[in-house]
């Protein structure tokens, strides 16, 4: 990764010389020392910002599809016969869609970034039609929206775990982390999204009782299809600019780093297998993500006993991820500008979820502790928990990067992208077949949160792409 399309000529001017004593040398007729040119420092072209568009918009459209029916259940239930096992696969098939993950972590890593975006907006476009595929039997019906759903999960290896390898192949080590965050975050946006486009354009079962059940029905279908029609045109639009435009990489590397030689998938895998600290950060993403996200998924019937209703449970998802995206963004920034922080960030996020989950977690005991339970508490833990969470997402991405270098970035994030999936998998695995009782489960989030802190407190942080950046630079 990173390697292909700069020559060794092109190279060598942004890789540093082997160490050596210094000596007097001759200076040759290029001006450096025995006719080697000077390290330059990599160059950016504006199109960069396009490129991050074209992939976070594929990214925010990927998240809207895969949420569409959690917000409007009950009126999928109505109109097209579907079960609470209809439902819950529905959201299933996100998680099941991570297991030919390693697959696209290997098409990345040989074919480059617009191979795999092409290939994975395609899988988009033809799930989206599949979901829009008018049929009268109500059963063959359902069958093509699971298989839509699943080839829309399909997507999601490539649009959660190659942020930071676009970042590196086309931002400046100043920038990276910032298109890292925006990359990673707008997956999440675009769940959020589906919170607000589902309701606003599909009304509930009740909301035309005024009119005759079938009626009803007809109507409420009309609507459901109409948005499928609308979210296969946008993902079809975006597949036709990528298509006309997405390169695999600038003209010339923006930094070292990007020029430099990477590791094999093979001796990836077992370089990251073998470093124990890899292990560690990787258990600290993926435990207490995977158990927010399994969380998030049951939010509402987690907060029934406590008599709160589905719009506001649906309000708080919002409004987590949405405070994530955007605290996210800002503190990727933040760690543009002091490199070399990383650990003290995910220190400070990481403090912050434990104890906003806690505070969430005591709450909902009020025959224990006797803590004032209101709205405003609820939506105040509750989002606060959601974005010291989501915040860290690029935070870990650019961690684990800068811990496994050169191992390439499309390999290390997939990796404990997969290991979080799979928690969440087990998660709701779990809890479609036993859903008896949920209380549990709120002592998930601050104990995951607490063993995440208490990794990251015991890890020694390296930066050695950053490194090579920087002593080239200077």
């Amino acid at each position: 990764m990173g390697l292909g399309w700069s020559s060794a000529e092109e190279r060598r001017p942004l890789l540093p010389p082997p160490p050596q004593q210094p000596r007097p040398q001759p200076r040759g007729p290029a001006g450096g020392p025995g006719g080697r040119l000077p390290p330059l420092s990599g160059r950016v072209y504006g199109r960069r910002w396009l490129v991050l568009l074209l992939f976070s918009l594929l990214s925010f459209a990927q998240g809207l599809v895969w949420n569409t029916w959690g917000p409007i259940q009950n009126s999928a239930r109505l109109a097209f016969g579907f079960s609470g096992w209809d439902i819950a696969l529905l959201v299933f098939w996100g998680p099941i869609g991570f297991a030919p993950c390693f697959f696209f972590m290997w098409l990345m890593d040989k074919k480059g970034l617009r191979v795999t975006v092409l290939l994975t907006s395609s899988l988009m476009v033809l799930g989206a039609g599949l979901r829009c595929v008018p049929v009268s039997d109500i059963e063959i019906r359902k069958k093509l929206i699971h298989g839509g759903q699943l080839l829309n999960g399909l997507a999601g290896p490539t649009v959660m775990n190659a942020a930071p390898f676009l970042s590196t192949t086309w931002f400046s080590p100043d920038e990276r982390a910032t298109a890292t965050a925006i990359a990673s975050l707008l997956n999440s946006l675009g769940s959020a999204a589906a919170f607000l486009v589902g309701p606003l354009v599909v009304p509930p079962p009740n909301g035309t009782a005024h009119l005759l059940a079938h009626s009803n029905t007809q109507h409420i279908k009309d609507r459901i299809e109409a948005m499928l029609y609308a979210e296969f045109g946008m993902v079809s639009l975006i597949f036709s600019a990528a298509l006309a435009y997405f390169p695999s990489r600038p003209p010339f590397p923006p930094s070292v780093a990007a020029a430099s030689q990477r590791l094999s998938y093979r001796r990836s895998f077992c370089r990251l297998l073998s470093n124990f600290r890899f292990l560690m950060i990787a258990l600290a993403y993926a435990i207490p993500l995977g158990v927010f996200s399994g969380w998030s998924g049951v939010l509402d019937l987690i907060l029934t006993p406590i008599h709160v209703s589905q719009v506001d449970a649906g309000w708080i998802g919002f409004w987590s991820i949405v405070g994530g995206c955007v605290v996210g963004i800002a503190m990727a920034r933040f760690a543009d500008f002091i490199r070399g922080m990383l650990k003290f960030i995910l220190l400070l996020l990481l403090s912050g979820a434990t104890l906003a989950s806690t505070w969430f977690t005591l709450t909902c005991l009020t025959t224990v502790t006797h803590l004032p339970l209101t709205t405003a508490t609820l939506y105040t833990s509750c989002i606060l928990l959601g974005i010291f969470l989501n915040s860290s997402v690029p935070i870990f991405f650019e961690l684990f990067v800068e811990t496994v270098y050169p191992v390439p970035e499309g390999i290390s994030c997939g990796v404990v992208t997969f290991l979080s999936n799979v928690f969440m998998g087990v998660l709701l695995f779990f809890l479609t077949f036993y859903h008896t009782e949920f209380s549990w489960f709120n002592w998930c989030l601050p104990g995951s949160c607490l063993l995440s802190l208490l990794l990251i407190l015991c890890f020694r942080e390296s930066y050695d792409r950053l490194y090579l950046d920087v002593v080239v630079s200077v």
